[in-house]
Protein backbone atom coordinates (compact mmCIF):
# COMPACT_ATOMS: atom_id res chain seq x y z
CA UNK A 1 0.00 0.00 0.00
CA UNK A 2 3.03 2.32 0.66
CA UNK A 3 4.72 1.82 -2.11
CA UNK A 4 1.49 2.47 -4.03
CA UNK A 5 0.72 6.02 -2.49
CA UNK A 6 4.67 6.43 -2.77
CA UNK A 7 4.15 5.47 -6.90
CA UNK A 8 1.47 7.78 -6.94
CA UNK A 9 2.83 10.84 -5.24
CA UNK A 10 6.21 10.60 -7.85
CA UNK A 11 4.01 9.88 -10.79
CA UNK A 12 2.12 13.27 -9.90
CA UNK A 13 5.07 15.45 -8.97
CA UNK A 14 6.26 14.14 -12.54
CA UNK A 15 3.60 15.32 -14.21
CA UNK A 16 2.67 19.04 -12.64
CA UNK A 17 7.06 19.16 -13.14
CA UNK A 18 6.60 18.87 -16.58
CA UNK A 19 3.29 20.93 -16.68
CA UNK A 20 5.07 23.90 -15.16
CA UNK A 21 8.71 23.00 -16.81
CA UNK A 22 7.22 22.33 -20.21
CA UNK A 23 6.58 25.95 -21.29
CA UNK A 24 9.60 27.30 -19.76
CA UNK A 25 11.65 24.90 -22.02
CA UNK A 26 9.43 25.50 -24.88
CA UNK A 27 10.53 29.18 -24.54
CA UNK A 28 13.84 28.61 -24.10
CA UNK A 29 13.81 26.37 -27.50
CA UNK A 30 12.17 28.88 -29.54
CA UNK A 31 14.69 31.83 -28.58
CA UNK A 32 17.44 29.53 -29.92
CA UNK A 33 15.70 28.26 -32.84
CA UNK A 34 13.11 30.85 -33.94
CA UNK A 35 12.75 31.21 -38.18
CA UNK A 36 14.15 34.59 -37.98
CA UNK A 37 17.40 32.82 -36.49
CA UNK A 38 18.41 31.19 -39.47
CA UNK A 39 19.73 28.37 -37.55
CA UNK A 40 22.51 30.18 -36.38
CA UNK A 41 21.08 29.73 -32.91
CA UNK A 42 21.90 33.68 -31.55
CA UNK A 43 20.52 35.75 -34.36
CA UNK A 44 17.74 36.44 -31.75
CA UNK A 45 19.58 37.55 -28.71
CA UNK A 46 22.33 39.39 -30.76
CA UNK A 47 18.83 41.36 -32.45
CA UNK A 48 17.58 41.62 -28.93
CA UNK A 49 20.95 43.36 -27.56
CA UNK A 50 20.71 46.05 -30.31
CA UNK A 51 16.98 46.80 -30.05
CA UNK A 52 16.40 50.67 -29.07
CA UNK A 53 18.21 51.69 -26.59
CA UNK A 54 20.64 48.55 -26.01
CA UNK A 55 19.52 45.35 -23.74
CA UNK A 56 22.02 46.55 -21.00
CA UNK A 57 20.34 49.84 -20.73
CA UNK A 58 16.70 48.19 -20.22
CA UNK A 59 18.58 45.48 -17.19
CA UNK A 60 20.19 48.58 -15.69
CA UNK A 61 16.76 50.37 -15.54
CA UNK A 62 14.86 47.46 -14.34
CA UNK A 63 17.29 46.58 -11.14
CA UNK A 64 17.52 49.95 -10.41
CA UNK A 65 13.78 50.08 -9.82
CA UNK A 66 13.69 46.75 -8.13
CA UNK A 67 16.56 47.76 -5.63
CA UNK A 68 14.70 50.80 -4.30
CA UNK A 69 11.30 48.82 -4.38
CA UNK A 70 12.97 46.24 -1.89
CA UNK A 71 15.07 48.64 0.00
CA UNK A 72 12.05 50.70 0.44
CA UNK A 73 9.67 47.96 1.25
CA UNK A 74 12.00 45.71 3.43
CA UNK A 75 13.14 48.88 5.79
CA UNK A 76 9.64 50.13 5.88
CA UNK A 77 7.50 46.69 7.06
CA UNK A 78 10.49 45.51 9.18
CA UNK A 79 9.88 48.65 11.40
CA UNK A 80 6.16 48.83 11.11
CA UNK A 81 5.58 45.27 11.60
CA UNK A 82 7.93 45.87 14.54
CA UNK A 83 5.79 48.64 15.71
CA UNK A 84 2.12 46.41 15.15
CA UNK A 85 3.50 43.67 17.24
CA UNK A 86 5.34 44.73 20.44
CA UNK A 87 4.21 48.53 20.61
CA UNK A 88 1.20 49.46 21.84
CA UNK A 89 -0.51 52.92 20.56
CA UNK A 90 -4.14 54.07 20.24
CA UNK A 91 -5.54 52.74 17.09
CA UNK A 92 -3.20 49.72 16.45
CA UNK A 93 -5.67 46.92 15.42
CA UNK A 94 -7.60 49.78 13.26
CA UNK A 95 -4.33 50.91 11.02
CA UNK A 96 -3.38 47.23 10.61
CA UNK A 97 -7.22 46.29 8.94
CA UNK A 98 -7.26 49.59 7.52
CA UNK A 99 -3.72 48.64 6.05
CA UNK A 100 -4.87 45.37 4.93
CA UNK A 101 -7.91 46.63 3.27
CA UNK A 102 -5.65 48.02 0.66
CA UNK A 103 -5.07 44.24 -0.44
CA UNK A 104 -8.48 44.39 -1.49
CA UNK A 105 -8.55 47.94 -3.69
CA UNK A 106 -7.26 46.73 -7.40
CA UNK A 107 -3.73 48.95 -7.89
CA UNK A 108 -4.71 50.12 -11.00
CA UNK A 109 -7.19 52.72 -9.40
CA UNK A 110 -4.52 54.28 -7.43
CA UNK A 111 -2.35 55.08 -9.76
CA UNK A 112 -3.67 57.94 -11.24
CA UNK A 113 -3.24 59.61 -7.51
CA UNK A 114 0.04 58.12 -7.26
CA UNK A 115 1.20 60.14 -10.37
CA UNK A 116 0.15 63.09 -9.60
CA UNK A 117 1.90 63.20 -6.31
CA UNK A 118 4.79 62.27 -8.20
CA UNK A 119 4.47 65.42 -10.46
CA UNK A 120 4.07 67.05 -6.94
CA UNK A 121 7.46 65.67 -5.76
CA UNK A 122 8.83 66.02 -9.28
CA UNK A 123 9.15 62.26 -9.69
CA UNK A 124 7.43 62.12 -12.62
CA UNK A 125 9.20 59.71 -15.36
CA UNK A 126 11.81 58.83 -13.00
CA UNK A 127 13.46 55.46 -12.02
CA UNK A 128 13.17 56.52 -8.28
CA UNK A 129 9.83 57.74 -8.54
CA UNK A 130 8.46 54.40 -10.19
CA UNK A 131 10.60 52.07 -7.55
CA UNK A 132 8.36 54.06 -4.79
CA UNK A 133 5.40 53.28 -6.44
CA UNK A 134 6.23 49.41 -6.56
CA UNK A 135 7.43 49.66 -2.72
CA UNK A 136 3.68 51.59 -1.92
CA UNK A 137 2.23 48.63 -3.74
CA UNK A 138 4.12 45.76 -1.55
CA UNK A 139 3.97 47.66 1.30
CA UNK A 140 0.17 46.01 2.70
CA UNK A 141 1.44 42.36 1.98
CA UNK A 142 4.99 43.28 3.58
CA UNK A 143 3.48 44.66 6.99
CA UNK A 144 1.53 41.75 7.08
CA UNK A 145 3.96 39.34 6.93
CA UNK A 146 6.06 41.49 9.13
CA UNK A 147 4.14 41.71 12.03
CA UNK A 148 3.07 38.18 11.98
CA UNK A 149 6.77 37.03 11.84
CA UNK A 150 7.77 39.72 14.52
CA UNK A 151 4.74 37.97 16.85
CA UNK A 152 6.07 34.71 16.49
CA UNK A 153 9.10 35.32 18.35
CA UNK A 154 9.19 35.16 22.16
CA UNK A 155 8.81 38.16 23.81
CA UNK A 156 11.32 36.62 26.66
CA UNK A 157 13.57 37.00 24.02
CA UNK A 158 13.27 40.42 23.65
CA UNK A 159 12.65 41.64 27.57
CA UNK A 160 16.07 39.20 27.86
CA UNK A 161 17.78 41.88 25.77
CA UNK A 162 16.55 45.00 27.45
CA UNK A 163 17.88 43.55 30.70
CA UNK A 164 21.39 42.90 29.41
CA UNK A 165 21.27 46.66 28.54
CA UNK A 166 20.40 46.76 24.99
CA UNK A 167 18.16 49.78 23.80
CA UNK A 168 14.93 49.06 21.82
CA UNK A 169 16.55 49.49 18.51
CA UNK A 170 19.69 47.35 19.34
CA UNK A 171 17.51 44.43 20.38
CA UNK A 172 15.71 44.48 16.98
CA UNK A 173 18.84 44.94 15.28
CA UNK A 174 21.21 42.35 17.35
CA UNK A 175 18.36 39.70 18.24
CA UNK A 176 14.50 40.04 16.89
CA UNK A 177 16.49 40.65 13.01
CA UNK A 178 18.05 36.96 12.98
CA UNK A 179 14.41 35.52 14.33
CA UNK A 180 12.42 37.27 11.43
CA UNK A 181 15.21 36.81 8.68
CA UNK A 182 12.96 34.42 6.72
CA UNK A 183 9.84 37.19 7.01
CA UNK A 184 12.22 39.55 5.90
CA UNK A 185 13.69 37.21 2.88
CA UNK A 186 10.09 36.36 2.17
CA UNK A 187 9.12 39.82 1.61
CA UNK A 188 11.92 41.39 -0.27
CA UNK A 189 11.45 38.16 -2.63
CA UNK A 190 8.28 39.42 -3.21
CA UNK A 191 9.25 43.04 -3.66
CA UNK A 192 11.90 41.72 -6.73
CA UNK A 193 9.76 39.75 -8.14
CA UNK A 194 6.76 42.26 -8.78
CA UNK A 195 8.86 45.31 -9.33
CA UNK A 196 11.22 43.05 -11.95
CA UNK A 197 8.04 41.66 -13.85
CA UNK A 198 5.35 45.12 -13.22
CA UNK A 199 4.27 46.28 -16.62
CA UNK A 200 1.56 48.71 -16.73
CA UNK A 201 2.94 51.03 -13.82
CA UNK A 202 6.44 51.55 -16.04
CA UNK A 203 4.06 51.84 -18.68
CA UNK A 204 2.22 55.09 -17.14
CA UNK A 205 4.99 56.33 -14.98
CA UNK A 206 7.52 56.44 -17.58
CA UNK A 207 7.52 58.41 -20.78
CA UNK A 208 11.37 58.46 -21.98
CA UNK A 209 12.61 55.28 -23.58
CA UNK A 210 15.44 55.20 -22.14
CA UNK A 211 14.24 54.66 -18.85
CA UNK A 212 12.03 52.10 -19.97
CA UNK A 213 12.17 48.40 -17.95
CA UNK A 214 12.54 45.35 -19.42
CA UNK A 215 8.41 44.25 -19.55
CA UNK A 216 7.82 47.51 -21.80
CA UNK A 217 10.76 47.34 -23.76
CA UNK A 218 9.43 43.83 -24.81
CA UNK A 219 6.10 44.88 -25.31
CA UNK A 220 7.40 47.64 -27.80
CA UNK A 221 9.28 44.72 -29.63
CA UNK A 222 6.37 42.69 -29.86
CA UNK A 223 4.72 45.43 -31.51
CA UNK A 224 7.19 46.82 -33.92
CA UNK A 225 6.73 48.45 -37.05
CA UNK A 226 4.17 47.71 -39.21
CA UNK A 227 2.38 45.78 -36.52
CA UNK A 228 5.49 43.32 -37.50
CA UNK A 229 6.32 40.66 -34.08
CA UNK A 230 10.30 38.91 -33.67
CA UNK A 231 9.17 36.19 -32.05
CA UNK A 232 12.65 35.09 -32.07
CA UNK A 233 13.96 38.09 -30.09
CA UNK A 234 11.03 37.90 -28.14
CA UNK A 235 11.27 34.63 -26.83
CA UNK A 236 15.36 35.79 -26.31
CA UNK A 237 13.80 38.62 -24.60
CA UNK A 238 11.48 35.84 -21.96
CA UNK A 239 14.20 34.14 -20.83
CA UNK A 240 16.73 37.02 -20.20
CA UNK A 241 14.03 38.52 -18.56
CA UNK A 242 13.64 35.28 -16.41
CA UNK A 243 16.44 34.45 -15.57
CA UNK A 244 17.10 36.52 -12.79
CA UNK A 245 13.65 35.82 -10.81
CA UNK A 246 14.71 31.96 -11.39
CA UNK A 247 17.98 32.51 -9.84
CA UNK A 248 17.06 34.64 -7.25
CA UNK A 249 14.56 31.92 -6.07
CA UNK A 250 16.49 29.24 -6.03
CA UNK A 251 19.25 30.94 -4.00
CA UNK A 252 16.67 32.12 -1.14
CA UNK A 253 14.02 29.47 -1.38
CA UNK A 254 14.99 27.92 1.63
CA UNK A 255 14.00 31.14 3.58
CA UNK A 256 11.03 31.48 1.57
CA UNK A 257 9.48 28.40 2.62
CA UNK A 258 10.67 28.78 6.06
CA UNK A 259 8.66 32.02 6.26
CA UNK A 260 5.93 31.04 5.03
CA UNK A 261 5.39 27.78 7.24
CA UNK A 262 6.74 30.31 10.22
CA UNK A 263 5.42 33.04 11.60
CA UNK A 264 4.20 33.94 8.37
CA UNK A 265 1.58 32.06 8.51
CA UNK A 266 0.50 33.10 12.55
CA UNK A 267 -2.98 34.65 12.44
Amino acid sequence: MNRLRAAGLHVTSAALAVLFLLPLLWTLYSSLSGREAGGSGTDNYRRLADYGSGLGTYLVNTTVVALVAVTVTVLATTLGGYAMARLAFPGRTLLFLVTLAILMVPYTTILVPLYILLGWLGLQNSLLGLGLVMAVLQLPFGLFMMRNSFEALPVELEEAALIDGCSIGGALRRVLLRGVLPGVVTVALFSFLAAWNEFVAPLIFLTDGEKFTLPVALFNLQSGSLGSVDFGALQAGVVVSALPCVAVFLVLQRYYVRGFTSGALKG
